[in-house]
């Protein structure tokens, strides 16, 4: 939102043509005369392509192709049939659109139900979990806690706010900042922590064991990492004497008026109006077999909210950090966090464009040159959203469903930018996301989809493999049988438990569970002797990361004697 004209011009200096040149073809009288049928016809002279130009060159861009108010509107005429086809093509059953332009909430619709069990219709008040979208709004709590305490910034490192913070390597230690860890260049690698979130462990547990984690080189490789992110939150909220959940409702839930938001499982679950986690479980098919609890990396995946909700903070963002016409957030912070910081994908090709992340927020840019904000959320388990913002033209789009990743929000946010800026669409993108995301729902697990070798050899007694192993990282895992069967149980308490199946010897199987392993997954328990003892065991699925070649270490239990 833009305070006014005067505002508006400020960034956009002038809506010019660099040149512009219109060619009248003279058509002479038509004759019979084939030496006239054959004179050269004058060439139409090309017309130069119009460029807008911005106060500076890198803000210059292709103009739409008709003004801002009629493209708006025709995109926004289109946006239910987009939806609607997107659903179908699907199967995802619900969704909870909201549009933001010139400040104003101008399109906010529900579709489908929040639960395929009872049909009961999503509405424009139901509260979704947006995942990973909860990483911008994180960004923006933090913009303001800078703007009222200028003694913290982005630069300030996480050990002088959360002295108790440790990393792996020393240097990190001390050096790392908020603005790296919310840029995802701490080192720690993707999927750091959330394996311990995946078997019960609490925030105060994963936060105080990352020091245990191999780290990848430090602000020169970009890995995605939750607990990352929320340790650059809490060290903020600690710094503040506070919970990130009361700084998050302090600083920026109340103060926009976001009544339906909450950064808590418990206060999801308090919600009458909520949709429903369904897990994918066919290509379009959906089932609710989990419920998502992501109060452990809250800052980085733990709030939920209503598309309209969304809308009022995409409508502070896009006003530069102004609410109701008078500053809010400091637009230097807020800036800065919504920049370019890291390359998040180097480009293959020449003539490919390399993807940004900022502080908690996917940098980019449109085909005509504009700069496109987004970030998107995903709980294998059952959710997927997308907020997609777009500065210059003071417009936003957001999408909550209940389904599991299939690329439906980007889908639906892309179409919706392609009609604003082109008024067509550029490519089939339902289908072209649900082909990135199409392995979002594979097991996991270097056994999965696999039979025991067919001359697999046998078993030791189970008496071999009873007992009590340990890891700095995971903690206790107990191994018992029972009627002829070995178990596992570790986590907090012993919650995490599976069974433990005969594969080769002293390889043996098991069914990881979690956000991160979906039905289907399977991976090998391996035991290790020392003579004839069993002295070691390495669970193989919690002693590596995706992003990482080399076995982490984290996943080798010793017994106990």
């Amino acid at each position: 939102m833009k305070s006014n004209d005067a505002s508006r011009s400020s960034a956009r200096l002038s809506r010019s043509v660099v040149a512009a040149a219109a060619t009248t073809l003279l058509l002479g009288t038509v004759v019979a005369s084939p030496l006239a049928a054959a004179a050269p016809q004058k060439k139409p002279v090309p017309t130069p392509v119009a460029i807008e130009l911005g106060a500076a060159p890198n803000q210059d861009v292709i103009p739409l192709y008709t003004d801002r108010a009629a493209a708006v509107a025709a995109a926004l005429g289109k946006l239910p049939a987009i939806i609607q086809d997107a659903l179908r093509r699907t199967g995802v059953p619900g969704a909870s659109v909201a549009v933001v332009s010139d400040g104003r909430t101008v399109f906010n619709r529900a579709y489908g139900v929040r639960d395929v069990r009872t049909g009961v219709k999503v509405d424009t008040g139901t509260v979704f979990p947006i995942a990973s979208l909860s990483k911008p709004m994180s960004a923006t709590i933090l913009a303001k806690a800078f703007t009222d305490d200028p003694s913290m910034s982005w630069s300030t490192p996480v050990r002088t706010l959360m002295p108790g913070f440790t990393m792996g390597d020393p240097y990190v230690t001390d050096n790392a900042t908020v603005g790296d860890y919310f840029a995802h260049r701490s080192g720690i690698p993707t999927g750091g922590g959330d394996d311990l979130e995946d078997i019960g462990f609490d925030r105060d547990y994963i936060l105080a064991h990352l020091d245990e984690i191999p780290l990848a080189p430090f602000r020169i490789t970009y890995q995605y990492s939750n607990f990352g992110l929320t340790a650059g939150a809490e060290a903020v909220a600690h710094a503040r004497g506070q919970s990130y959940e009361a700084m998050a409702e302090q600083l920026l839930f109340a103060p926009l008026g976001m009544t339906s938001t909450t950064a808590t499982h418990d206060g999801l679950l308090a919600m009458p109006d909520r949709a429903v986690q369904h897990a994918r479980t066919g290509p379009t098919e959906f089932q609710p077999l989990f419920d998502r609890d992501a109060d452990a990396e809250a800052p980085a995946g733990g709030i939920a909210s209503t598309s309209g909700d969304v809308a009022k903070w995409m409508a502070m963002v896009l006003a530069d950090g102004q609410l109701d016409g008078v500053r809010f957030i400091d637009p230097e912070p807020l800036v800065e966090a919504f920049s370019s910081e890291v390359i998040t994908s180097h480009n293959s090709a020449l003539d490919q464009r390399p993807s940004h992340y900022g502080y908690g927020m996917n940098v980019g840019s449109a085909v005509g040159g504009r700069v496109v904000l987004s970030h998107s959320g995903a709980f294998g388990m059952g959710t997927a959203t997308n907020a997609t913002l777009i500065p210059d033209l003071d417009l936003g789009i957001t999408i909550l469903t209940n389904g599991a990743p299939v690329g439906l929000p980007e889908a639906v946010a892309q179409a919706f930018v392609d009609e604003v800026m082109y008024g067509a669409q550029t490519r089939d993108w339902v289908a072209a996301y649900g082909a990135r995301f199409a392995h979002f729902a594979d097991p996991s697990g270097d056994l999965a989809g696999q039979a025991p070798p067919a001359d697999a050899t046998a078993a030791g007694p189970l008496s071999d493999y009873v007992g009590t192993y340990t890891s700095p990282y995971f903690g206790t895992l107990t191994v018992s049988q029972k009627d002829g069967n070995l178990y596992g149980a570790m986590g907090p308490d012993g919650g995490y438990a599976f069974a433990i199946t005969p594969w080769n010897g002293d390889t043996m199987a098991f069914a990881p569970t979690g956000e991160n392993a979906l039905p289907g997954s399977r991976s090998s328990v391996v035991f290790a002797r020392d003579g004839t003892d069993v002295a070691r065991v390495t669970l193989t699925y919690f002693n590596r990361y995706p992003e990482v070649e080399v076995p982490s270490g984290l996943g080798v239990f010793t017994r106990v004697r």
